[in-house]
């Protein structure tokens, strides 16, 4: 599986570089600062899937061979697509709320309610995280970078 994954990866880095970003994403060349190019950061994040892959692929002939374990069919499948089902409303909800919320109190919802929809092992982590990196964001974009943030109707961030 990693190696099936790494492979993916790799390759979905490659189509971003050679062919997503550099066609279907537009930058203005008097961008003043790199960082807030539209280009450096899709770029940042498909050289990033790239490493990753590279690793899962070379963890992946790294360990031994394993024996395929025996799943039921059945209960796999139903409890997959139920969890795909509440994913596809979690997004309907996303969509509904994000206008009324804003964007950095939507992103934290979201973010919580699909680690617990995934069982995470790490609860507490997952909470910290879905709290924080919206924040962190949200306070790096407006205040630092100038950039617009959507603010909701009811609560708005300074």
């Amino acid at each position: 599986m990693q190696m099936k994954l790494g492979i993916g990866a790799m390759a979905t880095a490659a189509f971003l570089l050679l062919i997503a970003i550099p066609f279907w994403v537009s930058s203005p060349s008097n961008v003043p600062n790199i960082v807030l190019s539209p280009l450096f950061w899709p770029n940042i994040l498909a050289v990033l899937t790239g490493f990753t892959g590279a690793g899962l692929l070379f963890m992946s002939l790294r360990q031994p061979r394993a024996k395929q374990p025996v799943h039921s069919d059945v209960d796999d499948k139903l409890a997959a697509f139920s969890r795909l089902g509440v994913l596809a409303v979690i997004m309907g909800v996303t969509l509904y709320a994000m206008p009324r919320l804003g964007l950095v109190w939507t992103a934290m919802l979201v973010f919580a309610s699909v680690a617990f929809l995934i069982r995470t092992n790490h609860p507490k982590t997952a909470l910290i995280c879905a709290v924080a990196l919206p924040l962190f964001l949200y306070l790096f974009f407006a205040h630092v970078a100038g950039v617009a943030i959507p603010q909701g109707h009811y609560v708005r961030l300074p």
